[in-house]
């Protein structure tokens, strides 16, 4: 499958107008954005990309499992939650969140979400935290502990005033190819009696994840500890693509971060950079409607480009982030991305980055829209985490 990685090699392109309505008229204003184009963008992407997130079930529960209150060397408090969602039907699906809170903070604390790769236990040094991460056979994804630690900075996290909330994605809806494996997700709640051509052509893993991020921040704004209305969506490759389409649908949450999301995520499309979609829909088809890979080699024939992903988040924090080495996510596509959505933010008098903006390597860009650049490959680093301290800082006041 062909692959560029050489700039030179990227082509002329046109990038389809985010406020060029459907009907050929031009949004000028933050009143008709909201209410005429931004429903509209979202249902392109719902229909041609990531599909439509699930339902609410007919119930939801919250259950502390277990609470430690000299977790992280006695500066924070530690609960596992049990989130469990059931329909008037019988069927049921349930998953366990890890929550850190700030010990002996003054007042409720803004919160960080997100989900993991390798299970709750993997990105923690605590070895008495619950191990979580099922495949669709039920066995555990990772049987080791705290291998992704570095991505959490769990400990530094909470001393500086932030919560941090994670929940794994496979126990969401298992990452897998087989296109059974949505009936070991969320989904099969709701559409169990569908084929799975009939599922794939409306539903994605990726809308799952971002469900399941939505419903964190349901069971968080039920905890007296935590500030719900400073919520953070956060994610890593994949799960950056997540926090962007989670931050898309539920605007409760005030900053979203993207990390090396890459193709599909914050990454231009049309550059013909890293990732393509060909690649990306013939190794992970159940990201996308089955539909989506008909745009294989073809990206200039997509609707939108990932700059209208971006605008979705305006006028909230929207905070991008790259590798200089990570060339399969693009780092330029995803800088250029977060540059084109500011004429959404323009909309709102909020004044942003241009594409001729300086931003060399270990470097940050600051705002509403920011964008930071590190040495280093593809990875969720301190380095990283500085960025969105900082930005969630401006935030919590």
């Amino acid at each position: 499958m062909h692959k560029n990685t050489d700039e030179s090699c990227v082509g002329p392109y046109t990038l389809p107008d985010v406020l060029k309505c459907s009907d050929g008229r031009m949004i000028d204003n933050a009143f008709d954005w909201v209410n005429t184009r931004r429903s509209e963008i979202l249902d392109i992407y719902r229909r041609t990309m990531y599909g439509f997130l699930p339902p609410r079930p007919d119930k939801t529960e919250f259950e502390v499992i277990s609470e430690k209150n000299d977790a992280l060397d006695n500066t924070a408090i530690r609960k596992e939650i049990r989130l469990s969602f059931a329909m008037n039907n019988g069927r049921k699906h349930s998953f366990v969140m890890l929550l850190y809170i700030p010990k002996n903070a003054a007042k409720p604390v803004p919160v960080f979400c997100g989900l993991n790769f390798k299970g709750n236990h993997n990105c923690t040094f605590e070895d008495d935290v619950e191990m979580t991460g099922r495949n669709s056979s039920g066995e555990l994804v990772e049987t080791e502990r705290s291998d992704q630690i570095h991505r959490w900075q769990f400990a530094e996290t909470v001393k500086r005033g932030f919560a941090s909330a994670t929940v794994c994605y496979h126990d969401i809806y298992p990452d897998e190819k087989d296109e059974n494996s949505w009936r070991k997700s969320v989904y099969n709640m709701f559409f169990a009696d569908e084929s799975n051509e009939e599922f794939h052509s409306h539903a994605s893993a990726v809308s799952a994840w971002a469900w399941g991020l939505s419903r964190m921040l349901d069971c968080l704004e039920s905890e007296p500890l935590i500030d719900s209305s400073k919520a953070f969506v956060h994610g890593h490759s994949r799960l950056g693509k997540t926090s962007l389409w989670a931050g898309a649908n539920d605007t409760r949450f005030k900053m979203v971060v993207s990390n090396d999301s890459g193709c599909c995520g914050s990454a231009l499309l049309r550059r013909d950079f890293g990732e393509t979609v060909e690649i990306i829909t013939h190794y992970f088809p159940h990201w996308f409607v089955s539909s989506f890979a008909g745009y294989a080699c073809c990206e200039a024939e997509i609707p939108f480009d990932q700059h209208w992903l971006i605008s979705l988040i305006a006028p909230r924090y929207a905070a991008i982030g790259s590798a200089e080495e990570d060339l399969h996510a693009d780092p330029k596509g995803e800088f250029l991305s977060g540059a084109h959505a500011g004429r959404v933010y323009n909309l709102f008098g909020i004044e942003t980055y241009n594409e001729n903006t300086p931003h060399p390597v270990n470097s940050c860009i600051t705002g509403a829209v920011s964008y930071h650049i590190r040495s280093g490959g593809h990875d969720q680093t301190l380095v990283d985490w500085k960025h969105y301290w900082e930005i969630a800082d401006i935030i919590k006041g």
